[in-house]
């Protein structure tokens, strides 16, 4: 791929997205409602304090469970080849699960799974 076919590829990609960007604003419908600059929009009139501070131990939680969550999907890969490949694919998963393990101990020894 020479220079020019990149540089018309980005100025393309450029104009393709400004262009969408100002097509929405101009042709999607607004509301300037006092109800739509409010925190929790449902209707209903906040009491108390609506900012508020959470523990740090639920993103910590959610944190660990999105790893684990990709981590996963990592196995579907693993699956589809492994008959093909052997016992090598085999011990490969084996020490892909000891490390999941591993992360799993320190975040529990951590105390980051702990729902306070």
């Amino acid at each position: 791929m020479n220079s020019e076919s990149l540089i018309l590829f980005f100025i393309l990609g450029l104009l393709l997205v400004g262009g969408a960007i100002l097509f929405s604003t101009i042709v999607a419908p607004r509301s300037f409602n006092k109800e739509k600059f409010e925190p929790y929009e449902c209707g209903i009139p906040t009491t108390g304090p609506t900012w508020i501070q959470f523990h740090v131990g639920y993103y910590l939680f959610a944190i660990i469970y999105l790893i684990f969550d990709v981590e996963t999907v990592f196995l579907f890969p693993w699956a589809t080849v492994m008959k093909s490949i052997g016992m090598r694919a085999f011990i490969e998963i084996i020490i892909f699960f000891f490390i999941l393990g591993l992360g799993l101990l320190y975040a529990w020894k951590k105390g980051a799974l702990k729902w306070v």
